[in-house]
Parts: C-alpha cells; structure tokens; sequence
C-alpha cells in the first residue's frame, strides 16, 4: 500500500512492517501504540523503525493513519490505571493534616471509646 509520511511516499505491506520489527525491543508506551504481531509499540518507534526517519520528520498521526489502513490494531492511550476512590471529607482534611484517619475513624479530644490512654 502506498502512503505518505512525512511528505515521503512509502510502500508498505503488512508483511514488511512485521519483518522490520522483528527483533525489535517496544518502548514504554506513553501515548499513542501500535500491536504488531504479539508486541505493543509506541507509534513513532514504528514509524522511525519504517522509514528509517527521524521522530521529529512525522506525526503520530501518520503512522497511526498507515498501520490502520494496513490492518493493524491501533490505540490511543496507554491502560490507564483506574481512577483512585474520592475521599470523605473527613479523609481529605486527615491526610492534609498528615495523619490519617485509621480503619476506626479518628480519636476523639476525651480518647477512644474503649477507655484506652491514646498518648501510652
């Protein structure tokens, strides 16, 4: 398939990429990737290992452009972890403060329920 990257006309297959990459160590992918094969690489590594280009010369947007018209599975962001759970806003002033409030909540001015000396 013929397409351009970075002003450059290019003919690609689906076959040649993946001989390109073989051997190939990915990247830690921070933005936009790339599955080729059983691998997931950043698309500008795959872009520079393919046109043997500068990263600086084309666009993520480009390479991800070819590797979709050639059949490949690409995506826009890395996994990202999942959103940590919203505070109570009794948490949210404990941990402003620095100590936070244990798995029985926080001690009160007169000690705890159970009669116990807090400062022993």
């Amino acid at each position: 398939m013929r397409c351009v990257i970075a002003r450059y006309p290019f003919d690609l297959t689906k076959a040649g990429v993946l001989e390109s990459m073989k051997g190939v160590t990915p990247e830690p992918v921070t933005g936009e990737s790339v599955t080729v094969g059983r691998r997931r690489y950043p698309v500008k590594q795959v872009g520079q290992v393919v046109t043997r280009q500068d990263r600086r010369d084309f666009t993520s947007g480009e390479v991800v452009r070819a590797m979709t018209r050639l059949g490949f599975t690409c995506h826009p962001h890395p996994d990202a972890a999942p959103p940590a759970p919203a505070l109570s806003p009794l948490e949210a002033a404990s941990e402003l403060l620095g100590s936070p409030a244990g798995p029985a909540g926080p001690v009160s001015p007169a000690g705890p329920a159970d009669g116990t000396d807090p400062r022993a």
